[in-house]
């Protein structure tokens, strides 16, 4: 037993070192004080306040959809259940680059939805509307996934002795099996938020104009190589740690407060 708790640790943490190291020699890549005005450029603060704010928006846009629909495959058994699920994983499958065509021809310029858009003022590429687009699709299956893993997680005899105490399923749904599946639910945002922030290739292809950070990033690595691009990485890596770490406490004052009743 030992042997293979052994070996399960070596392999891990191989992994795991995988992970920590190329992040460690980002941190110490020519970190000095020369880049401190770098990050404080415009662009950079600019790029940053896009991600940051589409990414939040797309997050709970993601939830709000998302969760229902993740309540719905886990309570309910129907004859296309299959195929639900298949639509919801089909975003995590299409490379970002596909995705972002397959939303420019929904949404673009000379699609009827994004004319009619133009004609209202309200373009849906170029502008933080289509970057909210492109990361909702991309993003969304997580929260849906996530979600319907922690609604599964959740025994049913729990809400049948809600709704036996004379609860509606709308209140057995917001003060038991919400709750209750919390974890999950959390679980997704973070892997959500990450994702969003991160997204370049749908991103790019939706609004070149606002800037996110990887766009951004991608930008000044093309016109000066790592070291254009270096201070903006690290500003975006700080920033999506530091949102993921606030959900994640989030969530634990979300669980540690709850008491079924």
């Amino acid at each position: 037993m030992k042997r293979k708790i052994s070996t399960i640790g070596i392999l891990g943490g191989i992994l795991m070192i995988y992970y920590i190291v190329p992040v460690v020699s980002l941190l110490f890549w020519k970190a000095n004080g020369a880049m401190i005005p770098s990050i404080m450029s415009e662009e950079v603060i600019s790029a940053m306040i896009t991600s940051v704010g589409t990414s939040i928006g797309s997050v709970l846009i993601s939830c709000v959809l998302g969760i229902p629909l993740a309540y719905f495959l886990s309570r309910t058994e129907f004859r296309w259940k299959n195929i639900v699920l298949f639509i919801v994983f089909l975003p995590l499958v299409l490379p970002p680059i596909v995705s972002g065509m397959v939303l420019l021809t929904l949404f673009g310029p000379g699609s009827i939805l994004g004319s009619l858009a133009m004609a209202s003022g309200v373009p849906l590429t170029q502008s933080l509307v289509g970057i909210i687009l492109a990361q909702v699709f991309v993003i969304s299956p997580f929260v849906v996934i996530a979600a319907k893993v922690g609604f599964d997680s959740v025994n049913e005899k729990f809400e049948y002795a809600s709704r036996a105490l004379g609860r509606t399923k709308i209140e057995t749904f917001w003060k038991i099996t919400l709750p209750l599946s919390m974890r999950g639910i959390i679980a997704g945002m973070m892997l959500a938020f990450a994702r969003a922030m991160g997204e370049f290739g749908a991103t790019i292809m939706m609004a070149y104009y606002p800037r996110t950070m990887p766009t951004q990033i991608w930008v000044s690595f093309i016109t000066g190589g790592i070291e254009k691009a270096f201070p903006m990485a690290i500003v975006l890596l700080g920033s999506s740690v530091v949102v993921i770490l606030l959900i994640s406490l989030l969530g634990q004052e979300v669980r540690g407060g709850y008491a079924p009743y």
